[in-house]
């Protein structure tokens, strides 16, 4: 077991893609988030495997098309070289049977890298509280309607925009509650309210509504 947020610290976070300039802005990004803290990269799955056995990291961001054995493969290496990892597949691909076949071998997550950056962050905080989660662009439409499709966030009032950005964050109601001088009753009946508006099941899925996707 690590160190990490087991324990009241930091979320130790290992990533995994074979993409130089990708995966080092991504470490960069992370480590601008308070609670996360990037232990180790590797650029391959057997490089993976062996840095998740080095540093036991509580969360392993892993991309999925990679040289090396396979997806499957990288995913169940790590997962014996590192058991209390919480891995989250990182991809281009939407194949439903790669998805379902990931999350059956045992991936807590499966984000498109085309994810908002706030998302991942969701993702990564909500894989540590036993969470599983799957982010997949929006099918957009197209032809002269498009443009005039009104937006979902747009009906959200002030305050609750402002309460989404701290649900972004990971924090939890009465985290929400305390930053904002509210009750948790109250926050839970504006998550209800946002919901409501948004069409959307969870938290997680109101965060994905409110950040239309685009790369990090």
């Amino acid at each position: 077991m690590s160190a990490g947020a087991d324990t009241g610290g930091d979320i130790r976070i290992l990533a995994v893609d074979d993409h130089r300039l990708l995966r080092e802005a991504l470490c960069e990004l992370l480590e601008l988030y308070e609670g996360l803290t990037v232990v180790a990269q590797a650029d391959d799955g057997p490089g993976g495997v062996r840095m998740a056995g080095l540093h036991r990291p509580d969360v392993v961001l892993l991309d999925v098309e990679m040289p090396g054995p396979g997806p499957l493969a990288n995913l169940r290496g790590i997962r014996q070289a590192a058991p209390g990892a919480r891995i989250i597949m990182l991809t281009m691909h939407d194949d439903r049977r790669l998805i379902d076949s990931l999350l059956s071998a045992g991936a807590m997550g499966y984000l498109h890298k085309e994810t908002d950056r706030e998302v991942l962050v969701a993702a990564i905080r909500s894989a540590m509280a036993g969470g599983t989660m799957m982010f997949l662009p929006r099918t957009s439409g197209s032809g002269p309607d498009r443009g005039r499709e009104p937006d979902p966030a747009d009906t959200l009032t002030l305050r609750e925009r402002e309460l989404m950005e701290l649900v972004a964050q990971g924090l939890s109601n009465r985290q929400i509650g305390s930053r904002l001088g509210i009750t948790e009753g109250t926050v839970k009946r504006h998550l209800r309210n946002i919901f409501d508006k948004l069409g959307a099941t969870s938290r997680l899925d109101a965060v994905n509504r409110m950040h239309p996707p685009r790369r990090y």
